[in-house]
């Protein structure tokens, strides 16, 4: 089998037409769910960046690897100490560690390890392409590599490429010479004028008043944050210029999908396609930024063809983005490490069950610490440091009725919110006592002074990215 996972840096599904978007935004990705699963309730563990792909390749939550920030001891996998031997349990522990033991070539095509200095990302691989533009790269600077490794290695039998494409993470810089192709296109309509007038009054990090200093200051190279967003039209702004992102991301994955029917080979591939995490764009009145633990950030497209496998269906149980692990592993009859926490859905792949997980906890200690439990239609976000957002202790919200985030019902529906904490407690429980190690990382994080962004804010200083 042959296997190439789009790993999408800050998509989120919801601006994807295969996910019902009314802006045709993703017409390459849109023809590969057509021949898949669609995966509507699928989540990042541990967000953002640096804490979801360390979780998605070790298979395993960052209370356990230890990773749940981006700066500060919790930045940096747990080691092994003194038990160690000549090789770490991680280089055939991770992904493409397994993969790689079961015959498997793997490749990873990204520059995140050299952003985040994540060089435990890079264990199993046998090849790692780094472009060296630090995250800052744009799909059509991705793409020659991509090609020109897949017309050297597409005819081989067993491998797996992760290729990881930039383009929809702030700031957003698709070049100028693409235009504006939804410039006519309506705005979402759940961000109404009156949505956009309360998110206006609304003060601290990522808020409106917030990106516009962004623009003046962090942003000010890249022309599409120049316009200061000011009146409910300038919106337009933001979620044209994401949307654009995604297009161009888009036409550049269609180039990788001809390459691949060149080739021979794109019937017989799979495909898989998701991202690290989302992209709050008004949740929690938040604007181009993925630092909450909530649905904005954590909830993730999951796309999944596989040659044979089911075709047409979505899937709406509850996964986690590390449960990728088990299920790849599961497909192509490797072994499963017992340290892994992920749980396979490989009959979602095989046979369409709506298979999935009773509750799922989502962390985030980058731009806030917070844990959050997703269960029912319900929402529940508790903050142990808000990272200069304004966030109350508790948030709870029905996401059928209010999927962004617009009615904190915390104060109205406390038996709700005490059946939330109950979950998190079980969960925090399990994972503790599962532990190699005392220290959940939250704490850490809290106890050198709190989530690294939050300490930058209000402003950036040196080399470190937003």
């Amino acid at each position: 089998m042959r296997i190439v996972y789009l790993d999408l840096d800050s998509l989120r599904p919801d601006h994807l037409g295969c996910y019902g978007y009314h802006r045709n935004t993703s017409p390459n990705i849109d023809r590969i769910a057509e021949e898949g699963v669609v995966f509507t309730n699928y989540y990042c563990s541990d967000a953002p960046c640096l804490p979801s792909r360390s979780a998605l390749m070790s298979g395993r939550f960052g209370i356990h690897t230890g990773i749940a920030g981006h700066g500060g001891t919790a930045a940096d996998m747990r080691r092994e100490g003194p038990s160690r031997g000549f090789e770490d349990r991680l280089k055939w522990e991770s992904l493409p560690g397994v993969l790689r033991k079961a015959g498997y070539k793997a490749a990873t095509i990204s520059t995140f390890a050299d952003r985040h200095s994540a060089w435990t990302f890079n264990a199993g691989f046998h090849e790692v392409h780094n472009i060296g533009e630090n995250g800052i790269e744009s799909a059509h600077q991705v793409l020659p590599t991509a090609l020109k490794w897949l017309e050297d290695n597409g005819s081989m039998n067993r491998w797996f490429l992760h290729l990881n494409f930039w383009d929809p993470h702030t700031p957003y810089r698709v070049p100028e010479t693409y235009g504006y192709p939804f410039r006519e296109a309506p705005l979402p309509e759940w961000l109404t004028e009156d949505v956009f007038q309360s998110h206006l009054l609304k003060e601290g990090q990522h808020s409106i008043s917030d990106m516009n200093r962004l623009a003046k200051s962090h942003y000010s190279k890249w022309p599409r944050h120049g316009q200061p967003v000011e009146n409910y039209g300038d919106l337009r702004h933001i979620i044209d210029n994401y949307d654009s992102a995604i297009r161009y991301m888009d036409d550049h994955i269609g180039q990788v999908l001809s390459k691949l029917e060149q080739l021979g080979i794109l019937e017989d591939t799979a495909i898989l396609i998701s991202a690290d995490h989302g992209e709050n764009l008004g949740e929690l009145g938040i604007y181009s930024e993925h630092g909450t633990a909530d649905q904005g950030t954590c909830r993730i497209p999951m796309i999944f063809r596989w040659p044979g496998g089911a075709k047409g269906i979505k899937n709406e149980g509850l996964h986690y983005h590390l449960d990728l692990a088990p299920t790849l592993a599961d497909l192509v009859g490797a072994a499963r490490p017992d340290r892994w926490d992920g749980r396979s859905y490989m009959e979602s792949i095989t046979e369409g069950m709506d298979e999935g997980r009773d509750y799922l906890v989502l962390s985030q200690c980058a731009h806030v610490c917070q844990r959050s439990v997703r269960f029912q239609d319900w929402l529940y976000i508790r903050s142990y440091h808000d990272g200069h957002h304004g966030f109350p202790k508790e948030m709870l919200f029905h996401l059928k009725d209010d999927p962004y985030e617009q009615r904190n019902l915390a104060e109205e529906l406390r038996d709700v919110c005490k059946e939330a904490v109950y979950l998190l407690s079980d969960w925090h429980d399990e994972m503790m006592s599962s532990m190699e190690s005392d220290t959940d990382p939250l704490w850490t994080v809290m106890k050198e002074g709190g989530p690294l962004h939050a300490q930058e804010y209000p402003t950036f200083s040196g080399s470190k990215q937003p």
